[in-house]
């Protein structure tokens, strides 16, 4: 009995040692190799990882594009209002009857022309009356200078007389111009508006009759930012855009600017001349303007994204050899989502624009997307044309 039970205890270790070693040799067989053949060097010894990236060595996926040279323009847009070079309201100075409307609404006149005239008969006799007067005390001058010439009359009596003959033209020129306030004037050539008067209307004092306007020039008011002080002086270009007419610039001068900043608004009033000789514009029109300070080409754009603040200096990542470079960059203007470099980049250089936060200095990088295409002889039409998607995010 004991004899049997040991052989049962054999045949049971040898099944049991048997299945370990299976086991043993399909674990050793099937299971992945501890360090990824990447990173083994040529001896067969494990290599360390990279200096930064993916764990295990791996490259990172990023975006790259290539530093290209572009025509930067530096300008300033507004929106404004155009007004009349010359633009007033007529209104008579004394009440009265009108007795003469000499235009027709909406029609050019020339300065000096009688628009509207009142009744002037009262004025008119005044005015004659004041001239006889006139008459009769020159007369009398001119016999006082004769008589005073023999000696028939002295100095004081002379002096009475031209005393008087003085009062006299001055109340003609009174009476004169009383008559004429009685004919209200094109105070300058321009285009009338659309009365509200008619032949016989009695109207009072300083009552609105019609509208003039000089539009064969128009003034653009339009404010821009403070920041902007320094690079505006009168006599710049300007190109003005309306909605009435779209697809149409029209040419403008800065003309003045107001010495006094907004104080709420930190912003400054501008005022432009605009040649409207053909009268399409129209005073009260709402406009775009567009102020161009400065034209430069060849100038280095990287989309804004790209570049990662520092407090010491912002910097982004060049592409070189398959490493991430960080390189420190001076940056200048910024226009629609790009910056300029001033310092720190060459045309050509290849940056990171999506994906450098996970990166460290000297990081293998592999350029994935439409960024892994702008390498070579890429065109820089199809350069351009990533860097303004780039831009648009």
């Amino acid at each position: 009995m004991p004899i049997e039970n040991s052989g049962r205890f054999r045949v049971l270790a040898v099944v049991v040692v048997g299945a370990l070693g299976l086991g043993y040799l399909a674990y050793t067989g099937f299971r992945e190799p501890a360090v990824p053949s990447a990173a083994v060097a040529p001896g067969g010894v494990a290599g360390k990882s990279g200096a930064g990236g993916a764990p295990g060595g791996m490259a990172s996926p990023v975006e790259t594009v290539r530093v290209r040279p572009a025509e930067l323009v530096v300008e300033a847009t507004a929106v404004g209002s155009l007004r009349s070079n010359e633009s007033v309201v007529l209104r008579p100075e004394t009440a009265g009857r009108i007795a003469a409307i000499n235009f027709r609404d909406g029609v050019a006149v020339a300065k000096g022309s009688v628009l509207i005239a009142l009744d002037a008969a009262t004025q008119a006799a005044e005015l004659e009356q004041a001239r006889a007067s006139f008459a009769l005390a020159q007369a009398n001058h001119q016999r006082s200078l004769d008589l005073f010439a023999r000696q028939f009359i002295s100095q004081q009596a002379l002096d009475n007389t031209q005393a008087g003959l003085k009062v006299q033209a001055a109340a003609v020129a009174v009476a004169l111009a009383r008559f004429e306030k009685m004919r209200i004037r094109a105070p300058f050539s321009g285009i009338v508006g659309l009365r509200n008067v008619s032949v016989g209307d009695y109207v009072k004092e300083g009552q609105e009759l019609v509208n003039l306007e000089d539009i064969r020039t128009l003034k653009i008011d339009f404010r821009l930012p403070e920041a902007y002080l320094g690079r505006l002086e009168p006599g710049q270009r300007l190109e003005v855009a309306s909605d009435a007419m779209p697809g149409r610039l029209f040419p403008a001068v800065l003309d003045a600017i107001d010495p006094l900043i907004d104080a709420g608004g930190r912003a400054i009033a501008l005022r432009a001349l605009l040649p409207n000789g053909e009268g399409q514009l129209r005073p009260g029109m709402f406009v775009r303007v567009r102020l161009l300070f400065e034209k430069r080409s060849d100038v280095l754009l990287i989309p804004e994204h790209a570049v990662v603040p520092d407090r010491k200096a912002p910097y982004v990542y060049r592409v070189a050899d398959g490493k991430a470079r960080r390189a420190p960059i001076r940056t200048g203007t910024r226009r629609d989502g790009q910056v300029e470099v001033v310092e720190g980049l060459a045309a050509g250089d290849e940056i990171v624009t999506a994906g450098q936060l996970k990166l460290r200095d000297g990081a293998a990088v592999r350029p994935v997307g439409g960024g892994a295409a702008a390498t070579g002889a890429e065109d820089e039409s199809r350069t351009g044309g990533k860097a303004a998607e780039g831009t648009g995010r």
